[in-house]
């Protein structure tokens, strides 16, 4: 600690990894707080009980072990009837139906991420990623040797892309266009509009679209989920998923990178070569694992995403509600959809926090909350919080977090309260 400010040693923009500081963040907890720990760092759910898979999940990956049909090695590409599970799953949402050899089966979205970049890296080209994002993409791209070029989000408008900064940044060597939607961090939800002029923006550009729909479906505010799979005729669109976040698995690993190109005017048979080598190198899910998803997607019902989108709906509020009660914080939208918000840190109104990451440090030791400094995810002084909790332990983590900025306030400012 110097002049009351805790130093933290940072990595470099392109090396951080949102699992990498949340440790550090575990291991600043104080071991003499008799406070429980209410982690609201990370977008895994089942750390809360109130958050599970469905029964028809478990039964389908104990069948599919018993069963002893599935102990050994899968195509590397994935089984085929995984692959056409999940064609036929996302092709409810599309105008033009996905085959099987559009899908590519992937341990979990991350490698989905990897995949994508993989396959469109090329000696000096850049990939255009959103500030705030998900800094795995950083960390692919850098190890790829793609030059990353970000682009803005516009928390005044939503959260939406700015498009204007897209097209500025952009050239002939820009190989690709990173969206997230549902939106991490930021819980928004593009509209059909705004997703078509990010279509027309790519399609004027001559770039594909790389379609993180991690949290697709996961959403409770005005706008439905829309695919971006759904221009796919317009311009090419790598979409990648997985069972992670809809179904509440994180630590199953099933995701998927899909080809969305009717036109065809990405996928050739040069390229369709290129990526089954790539997987060749690439260990994919447990077998037994993707022989249960053709079950899990056909008998899921209806009644538990129903659930999952309440609890979230609940929690979101609660959230929104209690951020609005803490004077130095500042939420610009209401969350609707995936599972995190942006909210922006007003440094200059604390006593003795000099950043975001000081202050993420300070209240996991003062209080045992852990939440994601915005550093992380590209906003210094800005906070990421994950509402995927039970709302007992959101309303205590966030009363927690009050007394917390109440106790690190300005002393002047405290006396206007």
């Amino acid at each position: 600690m110097e002049n009351g400010s805790v130093n933290h040693e940072m990595e470099t923009a392109s090396t951080i990894t949102i699992k990498g500081i949340l440790s550090l963040l575990m291991q600043n907890l104080d071991e003499n707080n008799c406070k429980r720990l209410i982690p609201l760092g990370m977008g895994d759910p089942t750390h809360f009980s109130c958050f599970h898979t469905t029964h028809v999940a478990g039964q389908a990956v104990v069948e599919a072990l018993q069963s002893d049909k599935f102990n050994g090695y899968s195509p590397t590409v994935g089984l085929p009837q995984t692959r056409r599970a999940i064609a036929e799953y996302l092709s409810c949402d599309l105008p033009y139906k996905l085959s099987c050899d559009d899908v590519f089966i992937t341990s979990g979205c991350t490698q989905a991420i990897d995949v994508a970049l993989a396959m469109l890296a090329q000696p000096g080209a850049n990939v255009l990623i959103p500030r705030p994002g998900f800094p795995i993409y950083e960390l692919c791209a850098t190890f790829r040797r793609l030059e990353i070029r970000y682009y803005d989000l516009l928390p005044e408008n939503g959260w939406e892309v700015d498009l204007d900064s897209v097209e500025a940044l952009a050239d002939q060597n820009t190989v690709g266009f990173v969206i997230i939607n549902p939106g991490n961090p930021c819980g928004n939800v593009y509209s059909y509009q705004h997703l078509k002029k990010i279509a027309e923006t790519a399609e004027k550009l001559k770039i594909p679209v790389i379609a993180d729909e991690v949290y697709g479906h996961l959403v409770f505010g005005d706008n439905p989920f829309v695919p971006m799979g759904v221009f796919g005729s317009m311009v090419p669109v790598l979409t990648l998923g997985s069972l992670s976040k809809r179904w509440i698995v994180p630590g199953w690993r099933l995701g998927w990178f899909v080809i969305n190109d009717p036109s065809c005017m990405f996928k050739n048979p040069k390229i369709i070569e290129r990526i089954k080598k790539y997987f060749d190198i690439l260990g994919g899910p447990a077998t037994f694992i993707q022989a249960a998803v053709p079950r899990i997607i056909e008998q899921t019902d209806n009644v538990f995403f129903k659930k999952t989108i309440n609890t979230l709906k609940q929690t979101s509020d609660i959230c929104w509600d209690m951020i609005k009660e803490i004077p130095c914080l500042t939420c610009p939208q209401k969350p609707q959809g995936s599972m995190a918000v942006m909210i922006k840190l007003n440094i200059s109104s604390l006593e003795d926090i000099s950043d975001d990451i000081d202050f993420c440090f300070r209240l996991a030791k003062e209080e045992s909350v852990i939440i994601l400094p915005g550093t992380a995810v590209g906003l210094k002084n800005w906070l990421r919080i994950t509402f995927a909790a039970d709302p007992q332990s959101l309303k205590e983590a966030l009363g927690r977090l009050k007394s917390f900025c109440k106790r690190h306030t300005k002393l002047m400012l405290q006396q206007q309260q």
